[in-house]
């Protein structure tokens, strides 16, 4: 049979390349097709068809210029041989035209191969589900607490990357030792927050956020439920000052007055929840540095630690991975039903089961399962009868709120990320406005309730105080008999969202 290619090419090495090359490339258009005409594939068919198998066919296509190269070496060495062999190109040899043709044939389908490859696979490593599927185990906690929030239809390109190249290949940059740290196992647990380096917030959240737009207040209903045998509602009406721009002077007001006026801070910690020294530049380009005056910044610390502009993010720090506190989730769930008051103390039990650490998931949900019932068997053995429905109910509704909340691998619940929106749970709005920020002058941040909320109604069911007054609003009540401590004190002096009580 007469070889229709050089010499040199048949030789195991080259020959065991192209079969490796045409079945990688045979199964990448199958897979392409089938990508095109199917929906709902699996996370790892990307991997598969847009980053492992190209792989595969560049390993074949280099095996066969080495093979042709180590068969030649052979030759020369071939003691046998009496002529020396030389590389030659010769049109008129029909061996020699046909290598070049498929050459040729071969170069354009690889580079026409390569060019729509590399864009599949630059669209799939921005999709959420390489982003939280792929790397399930360690990124489980983000990517199911994702799901369930209000960017659930946000990819996380857009937040993480942004738009334009130079972004994208830092991120990748960043990515190459995520990637080596989930391979090696030396990632560490839970993943530390806030991400650094993130692109700017007007780059990412202001795409959507329009930051001039009006806002005015926000009604809020906050809804709680005392940790007593009747777990008693208790509900807060208030206005939130939420702000915005006043077309009349041109200004920001509310709480969005930091659009306007730069703000900038220093840390103590990788967290950035303690905050000894903040500085405020006005829009007439005045400053004011406030430090604070029981715990002020050493001289070095100013000098030497990172300045940062406060921006969306400093606030809206949890936007997306929100990880519910244990008493945020139950009283949500007695709010809608998802847990019948009706079953006494279950407020009480409830977070003391959820807040509990354990070893793994499986069997935390044994164990809150068990825990719930138990007290119900010891304390009111009734329940099984007369509310068995209801407590079958609750038990269901905890273990979803532990499935979706707590990940025991990765050592993460509410406590380990700190949501600093508000101040109730964790230091959040407290960490500059705690009353004892203040300039060499005297004058402190406001840590005035009223700066940022007015609450128009607070009680319990038929004894709700109400105003109309949405400019003073009510003077808070807190909800236990604790005197006047509260006005001395922050809230996370006492509440950290995992007791019984709000």
């Amino acid at each position: 049979m007469e070889k229709k290619l050089p010499s040199l090419y048949y030789n195991w090495i080259s020959l065991i390349g192209s079969a490796i090359a045409l079945v990688s490339f045979s199964i990448i258009a199958f897979l392409y097709v089938l990508d095109l005409t199917s929906a709902g594939a699996s996370s790892y068919f990307g991997i598969i068809t847009y980053m492992i198998l190209p792989i595969g066919v560049l390993l074949g296509l280099l095996l066969i210029p080495i093979g042709m190269l180590i068969e030649r070496r052979q030759r020369q060495q071939d003691v046998a041989s009496l002529f020396p062999v030389q590389f030659t190109v010769n049109l008129t040899d029909p061996r020699h035209r046909n290598a070049i043709i498929g050459f040729l044939i071969v170069t354009a389908i690889f580079l026409i191969g390569t060019a729509v490859g590399s864009y599949q696979a630059y669209h799939y490593t921005e999709t959420v589900e390489f982003c939280g599927e792929v790397c399930h185990t360690i990124m489980e906690p983000e990517y199911v607490a994702y799901k369930q929030s209000p960017h659930a239809r946000v990819t996380c390109a857009e937040c993480h990357v942004g738009e334009g190249a130079n972004w994208y290949v830092k991120s990748k940059l960043s990515g190459a030792y995520q990637v080596y740290a989930a391979a090696a196992n030396v990632y560490p647990r839970p993943i530390p927050t806030p991400v650094e380096n993130l692109r700017p917030a007007r780059e990412t959240c202001e795409q959507c956020h329009w930051p001039d737009k009006f806002y005015g207040s926000r009604q809020k209903e906050i809804h709680r439920y005392m940790a007593d045998e009747e777990n008693t509602r208790y509900t807060y009406n208030m206005l939130i000052d939420i702000g915005g721009k006043k077309y009349e002077s041109g200004r920001h007001s509310g709480i969005h007055w930091h659009i306007d006026n730069k703000v900038e801070y220093i840390a103590r910690d990788s967290a950035r929840q303690d905050i000894p020294w903040v500085q405020v530049t006005y829009q007439d380009g005045t400053t004011e540095t406030y430090e604070s005056m029981y715990d002020p910044a050493a001289d070095s610390l100013v000098e030497e630690a990172e300045t940062r502009v406060m921006d969306c993010i400093d606030c809206h720090n949890r936007p997306t991975h929100i990880y519910r506190t244990p008493v945020d989730l139950v009283d949500n769930a007695l709010y809608t039903g998802d847990i019948s008051p009706q079953l006494p103390y279950i407020k009480q039990q409830a977070v003391y089961a959820l807040r509990a650490k354990y070893t793994d998931k499986d069997s935390a949900l044994v164990k809150i399962e068990n825990q719930i019932r138990e007290f119900y068997r010891q304390n009111y053995p009734a329940v099984d009868d007369t509310l068995r429905a209801e407590l079958n109910q609750a038990v269901s509704a905890l273990r979803t709120m532990y499935t979706n909340n707590f990940f025991p691998y990765m050592k993460v619940r509410w406590d380990t990320h700190p949501n600093n929106v508000g101040h109730s749970k964790d230091k959040g709005c407290y960490r500059c406005h705690n009353g004892y920020m203040t300039t060499a002058e005297g004058q402190n941040i406001t840590h005035e309730c009223n700066s940022c909320h007015v609450i128009m109604e607070q009680g319990t069911p038929g004894n709700m105080e109400v105003t109309n007054n949405i400019k003073q609003g009510l003077e808070f009540q807190h909800p236990m008999d604790i005197g006047g401590a509260w006005q001395s004190m922050s809230c996370t002096d006492c509440h950290d969202g995992g007791g019984a009580v709000f």
